[in-house]
C-alpha cells in the first residue's frame, strides 16, 4: 500500500497581544487583539482547515492531519496536505509564495473593548478578546485580517534533514576509520 506524500505546513493563525486593524474610515478606526488566555477553554474538538473559510476541507483534528496549539506567540498549526489532490495544490501555493497568511474561524465568549482618542484625534475602538468558546476552523488565506499571521512549507522535517546529516557525517567517520586502519596496516605490512 502507498503512502501519501506528506505535504506539511505550518504557521499561525492567530497571534496573542498584537492588536489589527478590521476596520479604518476618516474619523473611526475598530482594531482587534486576541489574548494569549483566549483558547484556554476553548472547544477544538474537531477543527478543520480550509482555504478562505469555505470549501473544500483540507486537513482535520480528528483524522490526524491537523494540529492546534496554543503557544506564547499564538494560535499554532501544522497541516498535513498530502491526503487530497486540491491539498497538495494548496501545498503548491503555499510553497510558491502565492499564499501566505491565515485567519481561524471561532465564536467569541468573552470581550473587552476600550474607546480611545489617537494622536491624530481619530476615535479608536479596541476589542480585546478574552475568551474564545470554539474554534471551527483555520484558513489559509488570500487577505488577512491579522497580517501578522504566517503559513509556509515545513522544510522536510527539520529534524529529519539533520538527522540525516548526522547519520552521514557518522559512516564519513567510519569511512576514514576504515580507511586509515587499511593504510596502517599496510604501513606496518611493509615496514617488516
Amino acid at each position: 500500500e502507498a503512502r501519501e506524500e506528506e505535504k506539511v505546513v505550518r504557521g499561525y493563525a492567530s497571534t496573542f497581544n498584537e492588536p489589527y486593524t478590521l476596520y479604518e474610515d476618516d474619523n473611526w478606526r475598530l482594531d482587534e487583539v486576541v489574548d494569549a488566555n483566549a483558547f484556554a477553554t476553548t472547544d477544538m474538538s474537531d477543527v478543520i482547515m480550509q482555504y478562505d473559510h469555505e470549501g473544500r476541507v483540507f486537513a482535520r483534528l480528528s483524522n490526524g492531519t491537523l494540529t492546534v496549539t496554543p503557544d506564547e506567540r499564538g494560535l499554532l498549526i501544522e497541516a498535513n496536505l498530502g491526503g487530497t489532490e486540491l491539498g497538495r495544490q494548496l501545498y503548491e501555493e503555499i510553497q510558491g509564495g502565492y499564499t501566505n497568511k491565515m485567519s481561524f474561524g471561532f465564536v467569541v465568549d468573552g470581550d473587552e473593548v476600550t474607546d480611545t482618542k489617537g494622536a491624530d484625534g481619530k476615535s479608536i475602538t479596541t476589542r480585546r478578546i478574552t475568551s474564545i468558546r470554539k474554534l471551527y476552523d483555520v484558513s489559509a488565506v488570500s487577505i488577512p485580517a491579522n497580517d501578522a499571521t504566517s503559513i509556509s512549507v515545513r522544510s522536510l522535517a527539520d529534524g529529519e534533514i539533520n538527522r540525516i546529516r548526522a547519520e552521514r557525517l557518522e559512516a564519513e567517520k567510519l569511512e576514514l576509520a576504515r580507511h586509515r586502519a587499511e593504510v596502517r596496516a599496510r604501513a606496518i605490512g611493509e615496514s617488516k
